[in-house]
């Protein structure tokens, strides 16, 4: 069985779905501690001025000093960046090709308010991915699973040995600080997943190829799958 464990993220960029597409179960690891400056709370999209971010406010006044794992990561209602994000969506992406076609699914996430960072940003995805055409994939959260210790390569192979996994799939980054040698004597096979994508319409040049996964299901539809695989 193919598994992936990523962090989740804020309506990441295609090479997130590329692993999720890979993976027969996709874990988010979501009960590792927050970064404060990652990609758990925001996101990039294209304006006419080139790329901007989208960030979720966070109470984040001593998230990093307490080491809070991002499930227990609070979003902000105080601010509203539900409704802020949404229309800058639509300002930016209005005129896409295919907008209209995913309005009404993220008119409903972003008219929600959720208490909890991870509960929205791993719903989000997995309709994204499913959205996509990823059917097949299975998802799990690695806080739902009990008695993994570890260092950090050691933890990530105890979480692949308790789901049975066979095969582990990676970024590329993840060559600076992977333990290995560890994966086969655990039975277990590692695979570095390669980016490298085609070039795909955009409505503001320059291309960008970092950007949220949204511009480029906004811009082309039904085929974006066939950009990332």
């Amino acid at each position: 069985m193919k598994c992936v464990i990523l962090q989740p993220s804020y309506i990441p960029w295609r090479g997130y779905f590329h692993q999720i597409f890979k993976a027969d179960l996709f874990i988010f690891y979501d009960d590792v501690q927050y970064d404060k400056h990652g990609w758990r709370n925001r996101n990039r999209v294209k304006t006419s001025q080139g790329s901007r971010w989208l960030t979720i406010p966070v109470h984040s006044a001593g998230v990093v000093a307490e080491k809070i794992p991002i499930n227990m990561v609070r979003i902000n209602r105080d601010k509203p960046w539900h409704t802020t994000h949404w229309t800058t969506l639509r300002q930016l992406y209005g005129k896409a090709p295919f907008f209209r076609q995913y309005e009404p699914l993220l008119t409903d996430y972003y008219g929600r308010n959720p208490e909890f960072l991870a509960d929205f940003t791993i719903e989000l995805t997995i309709e994204l991915a499913r959205q996509l055409g990823i059917v097949h994939t299975r998802f799990l959260r690695s806080s739902a699973l009990s008695g993994i210790t570890g260092s950090r390569t050691e933890r990530l192979i105890n979480i692949l040995k308790s789901v049975g996994a066979t095969e582990y799939i990676s970024g590329p980054s993840a060559q600076n600080y992977l333990e290995t040698e560890l994966f086969p004597a655990a039975g277990i096979s590692l695979e570095y997943i390669s980016y490298d994508y085609p070039h795909y319409p955009q409505l503001y040049p320059p291309y960008d190829p970092q950007v949220s996964i949204l511009d480029l299901m906004f811009m082309t539809g039904p085929e974006a799958l066939g950009y990332i695989i």
